[in-house]
């Protein structure tokens, strides 16, 4: 879901091996130091649980199961002493802007008190060595005007997960009790929609379901005047591929495409939408920082309640321990975590990240193999293409002719 600036970005060094198998198992031979793109975000988790119960999440219904034996809530301690590793990093490689996205969980649970002293720190460690914007992920069924002032005061923007209407978004995202929880999101969405906050609205994040109808959903989440949305493949595995999965039908794409047609065709931009704005950039020939598409390093890590540094939480949708790194920020700065072996070979981008059959394709720099949980396989790693390949390649192939066609008509008409 991250579509990041990268204008701003400086190199620093990072640590990469020869001979990578693509096995995602820690690995030995000769070490070579490789230019890399320094992190400039970091994924804040500041509660474990969660007050829903949505059948699709990675970190709760996959394979991974390492939640359980974390604090339910960061402790203070543990934000100061992240802002200072924060603060050293930027720093040390001075940049100019970095990003905190606070999560969960819920992060709402962790409480207003806890959430102020994260934002509070941060921004005190950072005074006058670069700029932090601050967002929160959340459900907003919990959001309140109290929330709200608390937001406004420490600019800090929400982004809220929802699914559709009301029929689409309980088909997986359900209260404990199994009861809807699309009235608490839309109060949330209201207060968020208001003149005073609407400034602090990131925008929505979608997981796809091919049973819902496409144009319906994006219709319902347009009712809530978000500034952008993003939608998310279900994370699957060639071991657990996703609901309805079909090479030869391709029907993500088809979903896909029906929103991209729906939304690039509209008399005016009704919003925006990240992965479409990704590919079509790519396709452009312009430089896209994604986790989900293009070839360029992830430049983000995640940190647990208990102060341990992770990788992408879509990985725990592959195996127990998957986004593990066995370091945390009381022992290791982030110079020292950029330099792990299984660190710099997750982040990786590039061909050299990929399956042989996916460097050969003609779509690789637009669809830059998908996401890297995507491509495991027990037997065999990562070493693989997605398992959403046949329709990553559909959908990047229709919106870069579509866009490259339309391109070149503009060009052709001013001349």
């Amino acid at each position: 879901m991250r579509c990041s600036p990268t204008g701003w970005m400086q190199p620093c060094s990072s640590l990469h091996c020869d001979g990578h198998a693509g096995s995602g198992a820690p690995r030995r031979g000769r070490w070579h130091v490789r230019e890399a793109k320094p992190f400039v975000e970091w994924i804040v988790k500041v509660a474990q649980p969660c007050n829903l119960a949505c059948d699709h999440c990675y970190v709760y219904e996959l394979r991974d199961r390492t939640w359980r034996y974390k604090p339910s809530v960061m402790a203070t301690a543990t934000m100061d002493q992240l802002a200072v590793r924060i603060g050293e990093y930027v720093r040390r490689h001075a940049l100019p802007r970095i990003r905190i996205t606070i999560h969960g969980g819920e992060p709402l649970l962790a409480g207003p008190s806890r959430i102020e002293h994260l934002v509070t720190a941060v921004r005190r460690e950072l005074r006058g060595a670069a700029e932090c914007g601050i967002s929160l992920q959340s459900n907003a069924t919990l959001l309140n005007p109290l929330w709200m002032d608390l937001f406004r005061r420490h600019a800090v923007s929400v982004g809220v997960s929802l699914d559709g209407g009301r029929d689409a978004n309980d088909r997986h995202r359900r209260g404990r009790n199994g009861r809807s929880s699309y009235d608490s999101v839309r109060r949330g969405l209201e207060l968020l929609r208001r003149p005073e906050n609407k400034a602090l609205f990131a925008g929505l994040l979608c997981t796809v379901d091919i049973a819902n109808p496409p144009v319906r959903v994006y219709e319902a989440l347009l009712a809530h005047e978000p500034p952008a949305v993003n939608f998310l493949l279900p994370h699957a595995t060639w071991e657990h591929p996703p609901p309805g999965h079909d090479p030869s039908r391709m029907p993500y794409a088809e979903w896909l495409l029906a929103v991209f047609e729906r939304w690039y065709s509209a008399p005016r931009q009704e919003t925006r939408i990240r992965l479409f704005e990704n590919i079509m950039d790519l396709a452009l020939g312009g430089d896209v920082r994604s986790e989900s598409v293009g070839l360029a390093d992830t430049d983000f890590l995640v940190v647990e309640s208990d102060g341990t540094i992770e990788l992408s939480d879509s990985l725990k949708a592959t195996r127990e321990g998957a986004a593990a790194t066995g370091l945390d920020i009381f022992a290791h700065d982030f110079d020292s975590v950029a330099r792990h072996p299984d660190v710099a070979d997750a982040r990786r981008g590039g061909l050299s990240a990929l399956a042989d059959v996916c460097r050969a394709c003609e779509v690789v720099s637009l669809c830059g193999g998908g996401t890297r949980a995507h491509r495991f396989h027990p037997a065999t790693g990562f070493a693989n293409p997605s398992v959403y390949s046949a329709d990553l390649r559909l959908l990047t192939t229709r919106i870069r002719d579509r866009v490259v066609a339309d391109a070149a008509a503009l060009l052709r008409s001013a001349s």
